[in-house]
């Protein structure tokens, strides 16, 4: 103890100097301190430290290179999306500042542990916009081509896709939907600065770019266990059949516990033999919608997996601050192809459904509007709708119209105010406007003839019972409507008798034999 005293109070170098040093924060025995040093000064994150050392070994038996090469990272962290794990290890390079062509083991624990500690959401469409980035102009601002953006969507919707909680998925007009994303963005532009693309994709589709954000953030934290796992059944008595170190890729597989914001959409025909129907809203385009609205739309939901059993208690913490859940199935309400196309059979197949629902136009030239009313339809002579309110122009190109509250207009019945439906927050001038009949559509102060209707709602499986529990009281309803008993008294001031006397029908009375 007089040891300890006595050189606290000295300012030399000596052995008990660099002991007492050690003891107010180095980063060599932050490990064993206590949890108020640590809030100092934070120590390195077990997964990033041990994925870290499991790659420098890989990069040194396979290329004998003394760090982390782009070959073993982008192999054995994303054997399945390659493009993600070379755009990932080349922003870390740029931001590690590094002289060589590969990254060195503390530069590279610096920069996962920077990028695991990206919350803000603005800030990460920022650098994955930054990651597909491959030229700059003569000012060193970086820039942005159209076929760069379209490498990020589909690598983004790849990995939504093959996470779709039914199974991989497929959607041929996958192309088309990206296109016109893409298209809308850069107006026939070569290059767009990272600024300007981020900043539309923050205003059209705010949600699209965050599956790629989290897969990525998923695999940093969690891929050290797979590695290990393999490296322990080799070294265990599997090293006979399989190399320890070999030019294969170490596969990953599915990755328990990611759950992306991929809608769940409800099969139209169940039946194979029925004649097979294109619905106005694939796959591709839901896929890009539950980006471009807010949650309200999505309805989250926790996913049951059976493979969360394999998951530890540590990265499920860590995964739930930072992956969204799955959402509920999008169920088909009204389909005009196949149920008629008329306001009352919008009527009577929307109204009464207590959840937010979308409504998909399509007009005689192949143009496709989305209408997102985050509330129950209604009839009323007065602009209605919640601050969710949105109206998308889908086709040809893909853009947001107008966003905001009191922005639907729907009426059939009230005297003396037009009838149809109006989409706008200004009612001189809405961006939208359906006739009473469901004919024709305005857009742009252009009349187009209409074409199909299609409303899906994306509420709960509540929702959709309760709406049917609606509709079958009001067939009751109607039933005992028609069926009426009349008394003699009765018939005879009744216009149905007079009727068939005009007809010829000969009548009876209760005297006659």
């Amino acid at each position: 103890m007089g040891n300890h005293h006595g050189h606290e109070s000295k300012s030399g170098t000596s052995t008990p100097t660099s002991i007492s040093r050690s003891r107010n924060g180095s980063r060599k025995s932050i490990t064993r301190t206590s949890s108020g040093d640590i809030q100092e000064k934070p120590s390195p994150m077990l997964p990033v430290e041990k994925l870290s050392k499991i790659l420098a070994e890989k990069s040194q038996k396979l290329e004998g290179v003394n760090g982390i090469s782009k070959n073993v990272f982008t192999r054995f962290l994303f054997p399945r999306y390659q493009v993600l794990g070379e755009k990932l290890y080349d922003y870390f390079l740029k931001c590690s500042k590094s002289k060589n062509s590969y990254i060195g083991q503390n530069a590279f624990k610096q920069q996962c542990e920077i990028y695991l500690a990206i919350m803000d959401d603005e800030k990460i469409r920022d650098i994955l916009v930054k990651m597909w980035a491959t030229s700059g102009d003569e000012t060193g601002v970086e820039m942005i081509s159209p076929d760069d953006m379209t490498s990020l969507l589909m690598c983004t919707y790849h990995i939504s896709m093959d996470h779709y909680s039914e199974g991989p998925q497929m959607c041929l007009s996958c192309n088309k939907t990206l296109k016109a994303v893409v298209d809308s963005c850069f107006h026939n532009k070569k290059q767009l600065s990272v600024q300007f693309v981020s900043h539309w994709i923050e205003l059209n589709t705010p949600r699209l770019l965050f599956p790629l954000h989290r897969y990525a953030v998923h695999s940093l934290a969690t891929s050290w266990r797979t590695l290990e796992e393999c490296e322990h059944s080799l070294a265990s008595g599997n090293a006979r059949e399989k190399p320890q170190y070999t030019d294969e890729p170490t596969e990953i597989p599915p990755y328990s516990g990611l759950e992306l914001t991929t809608p769940v959409l409800e099969e139209a025909n169940p039946f194979p033999q029925a004649k097979h129907h294109q619905h106005l809203l694939t796959m591709s385009m839901s896929w890009l919608l539950a980006g471009a609205l807010p949650p309200l739309y999505s309805r989250p939901q926790k996913a049951n997996s059976p493979s969360n059993s394999g998951v530890g208690l540590a990265s499920m913490s860590f995964l739930a601050k930072i992956v969204c859940a799955i959402p509920s199935h999008w169920t088909i309400l009204y389909d005009s192809d196949e149920m008629g196309l008329g306001s009352n059979r919008f009527l009577h197949h929307v109204m009464n459904y207590k959840g937010p629902t979308l409504t998909l136009i399509k007009v005689q030239d192949g143009q496709k509007f989305c209408i997102a009313s985050p509330n129950e339809w209604r009839e009323s002579h007065h602009y209605w709708g919640g601050e969710e309110c949105a109206v998308f122009q889908l086709l040809p190109k893909f853009q947001l119209l107008e966003k905001g509250p009191k922005m639907l207009y729907l009426n059939f019945s009230v005297r003396g105010y037009p009838h149809g439906l109006r989409v706008g927050s200004d009612p001189r001038a809405p961006i939208i406007s359906i006739d009473g009949g469901f004919e024709k559509i305005e857009w742009q102060k252009i009349p187009y003839y209409l074409e199909s209707i299609e409303v899906w709602g994306c509420g709960d499986q509540v929702s959709r019972e309760r709406q049917m529990e609606v509709k079958k009281w009001e067939m009751k309803e109607a039933e005992k409507q028609r069926v009426v008993k009349l008394s003699a008294a009765d018939w005879l001031d009744h216009p149905d008798r007079y009727l068939l006397q005009l007809a010829g029908r000969p009548e009876y009375h209760q005297n006659q034999s």
